[in-house]
This record gives structure tokens, sequence and C-alpha cells, in this order.
């Protein structure tokens, strides 16, 4: 195949760039598109972009038609933060053609090595925040729709491109109406006791913005051990607490704060939108919005967003608080399973859905490759 490889410039390019997937899966039950905005607003005003240096490209064949698509990131901060030269490369979709792939991959190598950048890998985004991991099991269940999907034969050119594992994320599928043994209702209520913890009323945390602060500062401690994760900036903390915090739900969400009033863990939990985003097509309106709102009100199952602990609390158990408090309200307004966000396969938080009924999910996987 003669494949031409041209740089994503013009308004149009960057269209064709965002609905290239689209197309490339049409057919396919599993896949969850992107809404098409806010795909435009990530490539094109993210304050990641502020520090971040993003590039684009299309694989065209002789009759020009689109055949795949890459981003290469230079993310200084990253590179600062885990003392490494590494290249980032995400929203990688080509056809079933490895040469396709290999012209893509090229690309992003080539750029990268001109920055003086010793390693790719992905796929990754600019912060964890960011859809990440390419899939390597499970393809036979629908992402919840911040992960991404993808064809079996991605990870198949992967390897045959030279690409080796860095790290796998597990996910999994919960039986979320079991409740919890009433003897961990005594336990937590020890831990609040002793260490003067106290549920937040959601109220709280949507009238203060301090709290919101508190909880990106404990995100960034919290995560910041976790492989290629980069501490959110203050101006992307801004835009996510402004586009996530009102739309969290009382019965999903749990955060606990301690007697400093600083935040000492979270649970955070949306209802499963991915049936709703494949109805959309990636289109907001004119019929999109109507289906994520129908999602928003009538689900029984729940994506597991973000999950954590302060440091300093880690050891001390009460991650149990924020899980009781959690499966508590799923039994009562009749939650039937939910699916983990992805966690790092050797992550010991891992342990704690051992006590609840499960199977694996999907399996996620970020490559690497000197260049």
């Amino acid at each position: 195949m003669n494949i031409t490889i041209k740089e994503v410039e013009s308004s149009s390019d960057i269209a064709r760039f965002i609905k290239f997937p689209h197309k490339l899966y049409k057919g396919n039950k599993q896949y969850v598109p992107v809404l098409n905005s806010d795909e435009l607003s990530i490539l094109t005003k993210s304050p990641s972009l502020d520090y971040c240096t993003l590039k684009m490209w299309l694989a065209y064949d002789s009759r020009g038609e689109i055949t795949g698509r890459i981003a290469a990131i230079l993310n200084p901060r990253s590179n600062e933060f885990h003392s490494q030269k590494r290249l980032r490369f995400g929203w990688f979709d080509f056809i079933e053609d490895i040469d396709v792939a290999k012209a893509l991959v090229d690309k992003a190598i080539a750029w990268g090595k001109e920055a003086g950048m010793e390693e790719i890998h992905g796929p990754l985004g600019y912060n964890t925040w960011n859809r990440q991991g390419m899939l390597v099991e499970g393809f036979e269940n629908i992402p919840p729709i911040n992960c991404l999907y993808n064809y079996p034969y991605y990870p198949e050119f992967m390897e045959k491109l030279g690409f080796e594992k860095q790290i796998d994320w597990i996910q999994i599928k919960l039986k979320a109406n079991s409740g919890v043994d009433p003897r961990l209702h005594k336990i937590n209520d020890l831990l609040i006791e002793k260490y003067g913890l106290k549920i937040l009323d959601l109220k709280e945390i949507k009238n203060r913005k301090n709290l919101v602060d508190k909880f990106f500062s404990s995100y960034n401690e919290s995560f910041r051990d976790i492989p290629n994760f980069v501490p959110l900036t203050e101006k992307e903390i801004k835009q996510i607490g402004e586009e996530y915090f009102p739309k969290l739900r009382p019965e999903l969400t749990s955060l606990i704060v301690d007697k400093d009033d600083n935040i000492a863990a979270f649970g955070i939990c949306f209802p499963s939108l991915s049936e709703a985003f494949q109805k959309a097509k990636g289109r907001l309106f004119p019929f999109g919005i109507f289906h994520i709102l129908r999602a928003m009100k009538h689900y029984n199952t729940i994506d597991f967003m973000l999950l954590g602990a302060a440091p300093e609390w880690q050891k001390k158990g009460i991650s149990s608080v924020f899980h009781t408090h959690l499966a508590t309200s799923f039994q009562k307004i009749g939650i039937v399973s939910g699916i983990t966000n992805p966690q790092a396969e050797k992550n010991l938080a891992q342990k704690v859905w051992e006590r609840y009924q499960h199977e694996p999910y999907m399996r996620r996987r970020c490559y690497i490759k000197n260049i």
C-alpha cells in the first residue's frame, strides 16, 4: 500500500483526525465514541497545552482515504518529574495493516529524536486524567467512557514493531448490590472516632472552593508514585473542578476529611454512560444530549472513577470507610454492578475488591520502546 503521512494543521484536518475512529469502528458493538466536541477541546484548548507540545498526523492511502492517526506529546513536566527523556504517544488508531501503524510510529519517533528523546511510550494523554492504556484483554466488553477501546490486532502490531510492556492496568467488574458485612460498620465507626474523621456532605464540596483545591492536592499526593503520573497544575485543577464537581452525586460520592479539614480519602463514581455515548455517535446534538441525560437518571451500573487515600492515611484502613459508605448507598438505590477504574496490576489497593463478588473485566497496557 502507498502510504502518505501528513501533519494535522488545519481545523478540517483536526475534524478528520477526531472522526476517523468512528469510521474505523463502525458496526463494532464494544466501541464507545468520544464526543467530538470534547475531543476538540482536549486537542486544542486543554490547559495541559501550556506546557505540553502536541503533534498530530494522519495516514492516507493512494486514494486519499484516511487509514490511521497518531498524536505525539512532549511533556517536559513528566520527564522532569520522573527524570526521563520520553515521548508520549496517544490517539493511535489504524486499519489492520502493520505498514500503516509503522509509518505513523516512525513519524512520531523521528520528531521525538529531533527533540532529544530516548524512549517512546503510550498510549497516554497529557496526564493521568486523560484516557490511556491499550486494551490487551477483555475485547468482548464495553469500556467506561473514560477508557480506550481497540481491536485485538493493535497489541499484536505493537509487539511486531518492537514495543515492550511498561505497565499493565487492571479493571474489575463488581457485584455492587451486596452491601457490606455489618461488622465493618462498627469498625468504621471506631476509625472515624479514633482519628476525628468526617464524611463530607456533598453540598460542602460544591460550595467551598478550598475543598476542591484540597481534594486535588490529595489527588496529586495519592498518585505521585504511580508510573507515568504527572501532578496536575492549578489551571488543570480549575478546569477539572469546574467540569466534574458540579456533576457529583451524593449517592455515588464519599469524601472523608481529617480533623484539620484536609482530604484523607475519597471515592467518586458516576453512572455508566457508555451505552448513551454509543447512541450519541460522537455528537452531543441534536439527540446525543437526550441519551446522556436519560442515562444519568436511569442506571443500575456505575463506573468507579477515582478511589484513593492521602499518603499519610494509606496504611490506617480508612479506605474501608468510604467503601462501606458507598456500598451501603449502592444497595439502597439498586446499583447492580460497577466497573473499576484502571489500577496498576501491582497496586496493593486492588486487594480491597476481594471483599466483593468480582470478575476480571479488562486489562490495559502501556508500551515502551527505545528510540
